[in-house]
């Protein structure tokens, strides 16, 4: 049975109605994840959420997988959005500050529900590869930035070490939101005193 909204409509993915539509849908999908976490994010759930009908939330994501991707990849995007130009900001007689940008990073920590998200697509993405495709292709963005920030500062560093280092970074900060958020742990001054000095280092 095709899924798609009345005959009067059809509006699709590229048009403005449409694209308000989807929006819409991943705007409900989203709030369900931050309030209430993954197990409650059903189709119906979203559907009620989006004060709309579940055959169009059928219309543009067929799948709840498909749903939860497209959630995730417009939250991985905005990230990478904002913390693109942490990374870019620098020029050729002014080397990008290290401490500044390890300092940054971390308060992408302060909002708990962004977080907890964060967390329940870690462990999704364990049980999904639509969604872990999604997720690796973030981090892998996510580690070329880090590696164009380590150019810039040393030139000469070989690509197999920025990109070794790149990857180290990436680890140290994305895990250490679980144990600063409050989910694993509470964050402490000595241990965030550590873990900016051993980032900072891996920065050169």
């Amino acid at each position: 049975m095709s899924k798609r909204p009345p005959e009067q409509e059809k509006p699709t993915a590229t048009t403005a109605k449409g694209a308000q539509r989807r929006a819409a849908i991943l705007d409900a999908a989203e709030q369900i994840l931050f309030e209430s976490g993954y197990g409650e994010l059903t189709m119906r759930a979203v559907a009620a959420t989006a004060q709309t009908r579940l055959g169009h939330v059928q219309y543009y994501f067929p799948s709840r997988t498909e749903l939860i991707a497209a959630v995730l990849r417009r939250t991985l995007d905005r990230s990478l959005d904002r913390l693109a130009p942490l990374f870019t900001n620098a020029t050729a007689h002014t080397p990008p500050d290290a401490e500044g940008l390890v300092r940054q990073l971390l308060a992408e920590h302060d909002d708990p529900r962004l977080v907890r998200v964060y967390a329940e697509l870690w462990a999704l993405a364990g049980r999904d590869e639509p969604i872990a495709t999604v997720l690796r292709t973030f981090y892998g963005d996510y580690q070329d930035h880090v590696a164009g920030f380590l150019r810039a500062r040393i030139p000469a560093l070989p690509d197999t070490v920025c990109q070794a280092r790149a990857r180290v970074f990436t680890v140290l900060i994305e895990g250490a939101a679980l144990f600063r958020s409050g989910i694993a742990a509470q964050r402490t001054e000595a241990a965030d005193a550590e873990l900016i000095k051993t980032a900072t280092a891996l920065l050169g």
